[in-house]
């Protein structure tokens, strides 16, 4: 089985067996906040296409606003439902979707935003590139908590772009290095521990 059949059949099965729960979280975001239910946000793909990826929206809408691109510690903008989606993860449940489109992957380097891909080193960048970002990696399970870490850096952007940008990267390689459908599986399974056993 090839990793695309793999990531479209599960994530067909994903969108349809959550879709009743896909409903109840948007109806709660409509109900907890004015604003749309998705957040979209251009990030960069495979090759350096750029595409828009879909979460369910966190955070007050302020389209006027342009904050940080990252999110440090207990962001006032995180609305009350936001802040259990981002616990749970289940803000991320969209990107069934992008997957679905062929857009990403189930597991494999998540996609940044181009702001900090113009931080990649030149040597990484064509290689973490060269796959479908993912829902999950390595990166996503051992960095939990990142917005905690990034809260207590005097400077928090300078921070993720310097001391976890490139650790995150250099985890990327290793999944390209030896991604196979096995690993995917084992960091899915990974992944899913990590929500639960929080």
């Amino acid at each position: 089985m090839t990793k695309r059949v793999f990531d479209l059949l599960l994530s067909s099965l994903g969108l349809l067996a959550l879709a009743p729960l896909l409903l109840l979280i948007a109806l709660l975001i409509k109900l907890d906040s004015p604003g749309p239910v998705m957040f979209r946000q251009e990030r960069v793909g495979r090759f350096g296409q750029p595409f828009r990826i879909h979460k369910f929206r966190t955070m007050r809408h302020e389209p006027a606003v342009q904050g940080l691109q990252i999110t440090v510690g207990a962001d006032c903008r995180i609305t009350r439902v936001g802040g259990f989606l981002r616990a749970s993860k289940l803000d991320e449940l969209p990107q069934l979707l992008d997957v679905w489109l062929g857009d990403m992957s189930l597991v494999g380097p998540r996609p940044e935003v181009p702001r900090y891909v113009a931080h990649y080193p030149a040597e990484l960048r064509d290689k973490v590139l060269s796959v479908r970002p993912g829902i999950t990696d390595i990166a996503s399970i051992e960095y939990r908590d990142e917005s905690a870490v990034l809260a207590r850096a005097a400077d928090p952007e300078q921070a993720y772009i310097h001391e976890v940008l490139p650790h995150k990267l250099a985890l990327a390689a290793q999944y390209v290095d030896r991604a196979s459908i096995g690993l995917d599986v084992r960091l899915i399974w990974r992944t899913l521990l990590a929500i639960v056993c929080r």
